[in-house]
């Protein structure tokens, strides 16, 4: 399997080699442990909070009259900041989680498939950024809305099942 292969290649040696000291650091000392855990998690809950409750407020939206709409859209632009303002955080936080075991990691599916699902929740938030920009823009109102839907649906489904990834790799890494 390409994982395992990964796992035992001598780049991956040479970056956990690399990352040793981190690791030291990490496994030894509980404060830096659990102070990296922390920025890991509550810019996710922050950012993830404030994209459920966007999310769910376009859903209503989506359903609502123009005026709904509008002030939806307006919402969405200004919880954007926030939630790319987490995710940031918790991506410089995650690169210390992943230094803390290298090898492990590397290995692990659990992380391929938490990255993938981060990888889908960043595409998401930028169709709908796009899908956004086209309705402030005056686009096919209709179309838009049913698309932006769409995509509420899909951010509420991969914000949770990034949750869920993330508590099993941490669980089985």
């Amino acid at each position: 399997m390409l994982l395992a292969q990964l796992a035992t290649a001598e780049g991956t040696s040479a970056l956990a080699r690399l990352a040793e000291p981190w690791n030291n650091l990490y496994s030894d000392s509980k404060v830096v442990s659990a102070t990296v855990v922390f920025l890991h998690l509550v810019p996710l809950l922050l950012a993830g909070g404030a994209a459920l409750s966007a999310d769910r407020a376009t859903l209503r939206a989506s359903r609502g009259s123009a005026e709904d709409r509008t002030r939806q859209l307006g919402d969405l632009a200004r919880v954007h900041a926030l939630v790319l303002g987490g995710l940031a955080l918790s991506f410089a936080s995650g690169v210390l989680l992943f230094l803390s075991d290298v090898d492990e990691f590397l290995g692990s599916q659990w992380f391929w498939i938490k990255l993938g699902l981060v990888g889908l929740l960043l595409l998401n938030g930028f169709v709908m950024t796009r899908t956004e920009r086209a309705l402030a823009g005056g686009g096919n109102g209709t179309a838009l809305w049913a698309r932006l839907r769409t995509i509420s649906m899909l951010s509420v489904t991969l914000w949770i099942t990034t949750t869920l990834a993330g508590v099993v790799l941490m669980t089985y890494a």
